[in-house]
């Protein structure tokens, strides 16, 4: 254990260059702040990643007919669907489940027809806050032929509420599927595939159109915890109404935002270890040249019987001093600069000059220049074991010196 000695020679050691000292300090701080920083912006990334990932389109765990996935053919079906949702629902991970449509088709207002996409989807349900409909106020406004269309979609063919719009496509039986329905509203989701392609219909609807009753062709679930959600997948999968059936997590739906996860994570500590080989070379400068400076005074101290042993302590305990003010100076500032901007957040885009912040859809998914940076305890700690880590390292030459100071010869020096 260090004694109160130990401690007060190191404190008082650090004091007799106070400019070297500062800059040493500074050098640790920023590299912690720098540290931190970028680690909650990655922290947000990974975030907005995770929850465009397993938000409206994809959920945490999908449902499927085997196959339905390589080809999307209409006739790849899930049965007795209502039956299967209550089973779902029972279990107590389980938030939302929501069964839905998609169909291909022509659509048209006039004479002239545009591809589109049928969507099928219970209107309560996909209301809830990660859901295809979240936030829009529909009460009586699908069902019984009256249709939603994506804000991108109603834009491009000129599709305002109140005009009808003929869906022309094919039902599982192969023959052809038509009917007339009314678009009583235009809705924005941050699912491109509605927003640019979607006539949006309640289940009935679409089961009646494409003549698939009790019939879907994708369940998504969305759960309570994720970090429950492999427990979650086991217990849906065996459940016997969905004997046959593909139950996957978001994972294997969307392997590639897992891989970008992964990197976010690896970069994290690619910034820990460039900052910190900047702070090992500030400790080492200046307890090389400390200790360079002190040779004399170190051959008077081991000449009176003070063993290297202890000099190679008050050494050690001088850059650990020193390290730890500095992390603790730049966590200060961190956490304030990440709580200065976690419910704000921060917009690329308008740091670079921008109005408004931008979405970018990739595979399905909105990623947006709006990011809100997130810190975790175990970030601070990994900053804080890395300075105390690189203080220790940082010192072992000076130690190896003053081991292998001569007595004598050090205070003639």
């Amino acid at each position: 254990m260090t004694s109160t000695s130990t401690l007060r020679i190191a404190w008082r050691n650090l004091g007799r260059n106070r400019k070297r000292s500062l800059l040493a300090l500074g050098a640790i701080a920023v590299g912690q702040l720098a540290f931190l920083a970028t680690t909650a912006l990655m922290n947000g990334y990974g975030e907005q990643y995770l929850n465009s990932a397993t938000g409206p389109m994809v959920g945490h765990i999908q449902i499927h007919a085997p196959g339905w996935r390589d080809d999307r053919s209409i006739d790849l079906t899930l049965g007795d669907i209502d039956a299967t949702l209550t089973e779902i629902r029972r279990d107590p991970q389980v938030d939302y489940a929501s069964p839905r449509v998609f169909a291909p088709a022509l659509a048209a207002l006039a004479e002239d027809g545009f591809m589109s996409m049928v969507v099928g989807v219970d209107p309560e349900v996909e209301s809830h806050p990660r859901g295809l409909l979240a936030g829009e106020h529909l009460s009586g406004q699908i069902g019984g032929h009256r249709v939603l269309v994506g804000s991108g979609f109603a834009r491009k063919h000129d599709i305002e509420p109140g005009m009808e719009i003929a869906v022309i496509g094919q039902d599982v039986d192969g023959s052809i599927a038509n009917d007339l329905f009314t678009v009583s509203n235009v809705i924005a989701t941050p699912v491109a595939i509605v927003n640019n392609l979607g006539i949006v219909m309640s289940m009935d609807d679409a089961q009646d159109l494409l003549l698939m009753p009790d019939q879907g062709h994708e369940i998504v679930i969305h759960v309570k915890d994720r970090e429950l959600l492999s427990n979650t997948v086991t217990r849906v999968s065996s459940l016997p109404c969905l004997s046959g059936a593909e139950v996957l997590a978001w994972q294997e739906i969307v392997p590639y935002i897992v891989t970008i996860v992964n990197f976010l994570d690896v970069y994290k500590f690619i910034i820990l270890f460039i900052v910190f080989i900047a702070a090992a070379a500030g400790i080492a400068n200046t307890m090389l040249m400390s200790t360079f400076e002190r040779t004399h005074e170190f051959g008077m101290l081991l000449s009176l019987g003070c063993g290297p042993g202890r000099l190679s302590k008050i050494i050690a305990v001088e850059a650990v001093i020193l390290g730890l003010l500095g992390v603790a100076i730049g966590t200060a500032l961190g956490l304030g600069l990440v709580a200065l901007t976690s419910e704000s957040g921060i917009d690329y885009a308008a740091l670079g000059g921008s109005e408004s912040a931008f979405e970018v859809d990739f595979q399905g998914l909105q990623i947006t220049s709006h990011v809100f940076p997130k810190i975790n305890a175990s970030d601070v700690a990994l900053g804080v074991i890395a300075v105390f880590l690189t203080s220790l390292i940082a010192v072992i030459w000076p130690m190896v010196h003053v081991v292998r100071l001569e007595p004598m010869e050090a205070i003639r020096s």
